[in-house]
């Protein structure tokens, strides 16, 4: 698999794809394996700051489907909070959770399928000084491999089908429902990492919803069983690290408005995906009223300059139109705008189409964010 493949050939790869070199150079360059070599490559490009290494391994399936460091660390400081002494990964990959909660616990074990997911997962144990995991090539489902299993927790992080018009949980590779029918004879502690748009009533435990935001987008959903739950929902803002739970026992102080006020506040996802608005309108001041939710975007409006971890971002209003293209040009190019960002619910070609006319002959160094609420068009500027 990785026989001869070092790191030496692997940075020569991102130095040559970088260059544009083709497949045929490419081929003569590198050798033997080069495919898979300049697979490793491109991984590594395209990873970004997705990780603090930039000597990882892995493919572009593999990179596709790891886990943002930010959230590993999170998830398994969070572990840690529990006491736990072991965990199983069962569905590993190359291991970037897996290695996280590896850190936090005393012995771990990490199982794909895979054989090369699985030597890539070894290889980035290494490269994060993480001794303490036992790696298995096998099917986690294996009469032997639950046999073998002693862990406190089973954590998977199943793979998702990217075509799937409803996500349900057979459709995921391993099915949770396999999982914790193959384990819950030796432990109830499972932790499933789901896709977040699934409905939580397709979910068939008791236990905790966790939406995690990150970098101002929704990144996952975790859900951990009973005995691992702090709550029924909560949301969590990476890398901000504040969180939101549910409380029932909480007064309904959510509030509509039709009429965007000298501010707007744009609501994390996860917040809204975890049905948390009256929660969060507890931390906010009185006042806030919610202006527009949909499912990408989930607007409140008030009249205070807002800075809280617990909101993506706070605008100040600049001006209330009727959402024609034309008049909102008009209207910038009065004011000096030299860019336009559309915040508006339409489709990729529509989106292209309104925002030609919209920044049309634009001169200026101000940027303004473009929000539809109804039929108005609402010109604001980031705090």
């Amino acid at each position: 698999m990785l026989d001869g493949i070092t790191e030496e050939k692997v940075r020569e790869a991102i130095e040559l794809v970088r260059r544009g070199y083709d497949r045929k150079k490419l081929r003569a360059r590198l050798g033997r394996n080069w495919e898979l070599i300049v697979e490793i490559a491109k991984a590594r490009i395209r990873a970004g700051d997705k990780f603090s290494r930039d000597d990882l391994w892995m493919d572009l399936e593999g990179l596709r489907y790891a886990t943002h460091e930010t959230v590993a660390r999170y998830r398994a400081e969070r572990l840690r909070e529990f006491g736990i002494k072991s965990i199983a990964d069962v569905s590993c990959g190359i291991g970037i959770q897996l290695i996280f909660y590896a850190m936090k616990v005393e012995r771990a074990w990490g199982i794909d399928v895979d054989p090369l997911k699985l030597e890539f997962a070894r290889r980035n144990a290494e490269r994060y000084g993480v001794s303490n995991i036992e790696f298995i090539n096998a099917d986690s489902l294996s009469p032997d491999v639950i046999e073998r299993i002693s862990a406190e927790v089973v954590f998977s992080d199943p793979a998702r089908p990217p075509d799937a018009p409803e996500r349900n949980l057979m459709e995921l590779l391993p099915s949770p429902l396999k999982v914790y029918e193959a384990y819950s004879k030796k432990t109830d502690l499972f932790i499933f990492d789901l896709p977040p748009q699934i409905r939580r009533e397709k979910i068939p435990w008791k236990g905790e919803f966790e939406y995690i935001d990150l970098f101002g987008a929704l990144n996952r959903l975790t859900f951990y069983t009973e005995p691992l739950a702090k709550a029924e929902r909560s949301a969590v803002i990476l890398p901000a690290g504040v969180s939101l739970e549910s409380d029932d026992s909480l007064e309904n102080i959510v509030e509509w408005t039709e009429e965007p006020m000298e501010f707007i506040y744009e609501i994390p996802q996860s917040i809204a995906y975890a049905d948390l608005i009256n929660e969060l309108f507890h931390r906010l001041p009185a006042g806030v009223r919610m202006l527009q939710k949909e499912k990408r975007r989930i607007l409140a409006t008030g009249m205070e300059p807002l800075k809280s971890p617990y909101l993506k971002r706070t605008y100040h209003v600049v001006a209330v139109l009727p959402f024609h293209p034309i008049r909102i040009n008009d209207f910038l190019r009065r004011e000096g705008f030299g860019r336009a960002t559309l915040r508006i619910s339409v489709s990729h070609e529509e989106y292209w189409k309104v925002r030609r006319k919209v920044e049309q002959n634009l001169r200026g160094d101000r940027r303004a964010f473009v929000f539809k609420v109804g039929e108005k068009a609402v010109i604001a500027e980031p705090l």
